[in-house]
């Protein structure tokens, strides 16, 4: 056994789940590193592919045994997690395809494996939707699993002597995996890949546990044992901590726990500014099963139901019925809070197999959102069906993504009466008077908010993509992704603009991007005029604290000021000097 390092070293990631945990390292076995290649025999062909089709049957069965231990107040994302990674290993392109490699190749079954994996995941990373693209490491985890069986190693890591948190250091972590982890004390996640809307950070923040995703290499840097320091907020890891800087941080761990547990406190708290005004804050869901952490944080409606989820991971489109029931459930289980129904929204591929994806040279300027729904007008009239049945069980609105022209938005309202009709026909009951709003994600559209506004209900700002347009940048890019800025005044300029056209014609404007759960940017966001956010649930509380302590008098002023800064390295302190106000 090496000795371990006493050396002090920090890596930086991205902080995906706030928090500070202070524990020993335990490192998770990274499989497909270990792959080789080799020959097999023809006489041995029919056993290499029965060896294959046994680990498969093993993870299966793995899978099935996680999901039927999960206890009764486990986080919804977990069940979904894992029905996710059984469809993916029922996917013919990983249950048959490397069969046939196996035989053309007379090849070992993990390699057979490993190389259809390389190939789904350069297909995914076509994929335009950061959400969409980020599921390729669900495929890879899946893999993962697999190659692990075929390789004989264990199962299940035995963590039950732990005497402090541990910290699970890995190159990916799979739901899974998580979840037979989360029977032992553990205190943090740290992964070499994986972005802001990986499963993994998504669990993460689900479960409140901190997490450090993109650290490149910290499976290779620590060692097992080694004392590591896990800071979500600052997505910083310090490895083999000084004495000075482990009491700073202990320090810093139980003031965290300590605001985490007043934070509680305000879930019942209306949110209002010191001066009266009521905001409104809606949380971002992916699956039906969100809806209990929605409630969970005291929101009052869901702002963005991303519907893609319904249409990952599968051979064919979900039918009407299947998207309705899911629809409805939402409807239901939020009780008359509105539940803002974003249609489809994905990438340049044509469709969600990945076998059938179409290639296209720049998919963030692509064939995607209401693009494809327009282009595939069957796909879009059966999920606007469903989504005006839903609606009669709740209080459901409708939101057109990456809308760039008021012709685009003319069309969908055409399609959107079609669906209507068919259902007036067939006598199904839904809301006549559905609510229709629009993204505004695409500089075009901001500016022409004013024209959107005249024949909407209500506007709604993606800001990652209205600032990953606006600014050039691919923010999955890591050579480009520092200049990602959403305070860069020409970003404050189109969401000052929006908001502004709202307000003229009477219409509501919510942000549901990144910046409105960012607690940083409330202050900010509530002196250009924004009355209403939409975030992941697990940042309203500390968006709300930051609410009830505004002033909007106060506010204003610095608000527009840094409105009107056009230097960058100005914006930042000024933001910071709003938030001591």
């Amino acid at each position: 056994m090496k000795p371990i390092s006493k050396v002090s070293f920090t890596m930086h990631g991205i902080g995906v789940s706030s928090g500070i945990a202070i524990g020993h390292a335990h490192l998770v076995s990274h499989a497909l590193i270990e792959v080789a290649h080799y020959q097999v025999p023809k006489t041995l062909i029919t056993q290499e592919i029965e060896r294959f089709e046994q680990a498969i049957q093993t993870v299966k069965q793995d899978l099935e045994i996680v999901r039927q231990q999960l206890p009764e107040r486990a986080p919804a994302e977990l069940s979904a997690f894992l029905n996710t990674h059984l469809m993916i290993l029922a996917d013919h392109s990983l249950s048959d395809a490397p069969k046939a490699i196996i035989i053309s190749e007379q090849c070992n079954a993990e390699w057979a494996l490993k190389q259809k994996m390389d190939e789904l995941v350069t297909q995914f990373d076509k994929i335009d939707d950061e959400y969409l693209r980020e599921r390729k490491h669900d495929v890879v985890q899946v893999v993962e699993r697999i190659i692990k069986v075929l390789l004989g190693h264990p199962r299940e890591v035995a963590l039950k002597e732990a005497s402090s948190p541990t910290i699970l250091v890995a190159h990916d972590l799979s739901p899974a995996d998580a979840i037979q982890f989360k029977q032992h004390k553990f205190g943090a996640f740290i992964t070499d890949v994986g972005g802001a809307t990986s499963h993994t950070a998504i669990l993460a923040r689900s479960l409140n546990i901190p997490s450090i995703v993109a650290l490149q290499k910290a499976r290779d840097l620590v060692r097992d044992g080694e004392l590591i320091i896990v800071d979500g907020h600052q997505g910083v890891v310090i490895v083999n901590p000084d004495k000075s800087t482990l009491e700073e941080y202990k320090l810093r761990q139980e003031q965290w726990e300590l605001e985490q547990q007043k934070l509680k406190r305000l879930k019942l708290n209306k949110a209002i500014t010191l001066d009266g005004t009521a905001i409104e804050l809606h949380a971002n869901i992916e699956v039906p099963e969100d809806v209990a952490q929605v409630r969970a944080a005291g929101a009052t409606g869901i702002g963005l139901y991303r519907t893609e989820f319904l249409f990952m991971n599968r051979q064919e489109m979900p039918d009407e019925e299947e998207q309705f029931i899911a629809y409805r459930k939402v409807a239901e289980d939020m009780k008359g809070l509105p539940v803002t129904i974003r249609t489809l929204d994905l990438g340049a591929d044509k469709e969600m197999n990945p076998d059938t994806a179409r290639s296209c040279t720049n998919p963030a300027l692509g064939l995607r959102a209401i693009r494809l729904c327009l282009s595939e007008p069957q796909i879009f009239h059966t999920q606007l069906r469903a989504i005006l049945r839903a609606s009669h069980y709740g209080n459901i609105k409708i939101l057109i993504p990456m809308l760039s022209s008021v012709t685009e938005l003319r069309q969908s309202i055409v399609l959107l009466e079609r669906a209507k009709q068919s259902l007036r026909t067939q006598k199904i009951d839904f809301k006549e008077d559905i609510e229709i709003g629009g993204m505004i994600e695409i500089p075009a559209a901001a500016l022409c908010a004013e024209a959107f506004a005249k024949e909407l209900d209500f506007l709604s700002i993606g800001t990652n993509d209205l600032i990953q347009y606006s600014l050039a940048i691919d923010r999955t890019d890591d050579a480009v992704s520092h200049l990602y800025n959403p305070l860069h005044p020409a970003i404050l300029q189109l969401i000052e603009m929006t908001i502004r056209a709202g307000a003229k014609l009477g219409k509501p404007v919510s942000i549901c991007g990144e910046m409105a759960g960012d607690a940083k940017l409330t202050r900010l966001l509530l002196g250009l005029g924004l009355r209403q956010f939409s975030m992941h649930p697990s940042n309203i509380l500390t968006v709300k604290r930051q609410i009830l302590q505004s002033d909007l008098a106060k506010i204003n002023p610095g608000a527009r000021k840094i409105l009107g800064t056009q230097d960058i390295d100005r914006i930042e302190p000024l933001v910071q000097k709003l938030n001591l106000q």
